[in-house]
């Protein structure tokens, strides 16, 4: 991502806020996200956030767009800023039940439920609708666009991050404080190395496992 001048950075930070009051229709509104659908282990993680009309975080962003420092800084303030917040997980054997997509979407309902204050309208990262009761309304690289969805982007990475660093400590070996679950050459040798855990995706993983 090029490096933006002070003046770019702001006049970017103050559209994602123009895009949220653009769509909110006077009410209040919640932006959603995930994190956790490619790797082959651990949950799937939703965010959803209330931002107050009048508050602009400066530097929020995509969480795919910034450093974990960052994504640690903001997760902090967006959780003080915030009207309202939560973040719901779906497990892995959830997933293999169900499918990734459909864990995902239930991740969703649940962070969205669970919101303090019930909003008015409800923003979401991606193409597709989870079924919500709430007027909503599925908004592509919306985690770039809006700041209630980029700020739930950040409530998900980072809670699901510091989830599989919990996870190193009880299965050793696998490197998830690193790679967080995803895909990695160090990850499949681990698997091969060791077979797989209690969190593994069995549904991510049967060519290993049929193997």
């Amino acid at each position: 991502m090029p490096r933006l001048t002070k003046e770019e950075e702001a006049a970017r930070v103050s559209g994602m806020k123009d895009f949220d009051l653009a769509h909110s229709g006077g009410g209040r509104l919640a932006g959603v996200d995930e994190a956790g659908r490619g790797p082959l282990a651990g949950p799937v993680f939703a965010a959803a956030v209330i931002l107050p009309d009048d508050v602009i975080i400066e530097g929020i962003n995509d969480s795919k767009q910034l450093s974990e420092k960052k994504r640690g800084e903001l997760f902090d303030k967006i959780k003080e800023k915030a009207l309202a917040y939560s973040v719901c997980a779906v497990s892995e054997k959830r997933i293999d039940e169900i499918n990734i997509l459909q864990a995902t979407f239930c991740a969703m309902r649940r962070a969205v439920a669970e919101l303090s204050i019930r909003p008015d309208y409800v923003l979401i990262d991606g193409d597709k609708s989870p079924g919500l009761d709430t007027a909503h309304e599925p908004v592509i690289k919306g985690d770039s666009k809006s700041m209630a969805v980029a700020a739930a982007s950040i409530l998900a990475k980072v809670s699901r991050d510091r989830y599989m660093v919990k996870m190193a400590e009880k299965y050793p070996g696998y490197g998830f404080e690193k790679h967080k679950g995803y895909g990695t050459k160090a990850h499949y040798d681990a698997i091969r190395e060791l077979g797989i855990c209690d969190i593994h995706r069995r549904t991510f993983l049967k060519k290993i496992l049929n193997g």
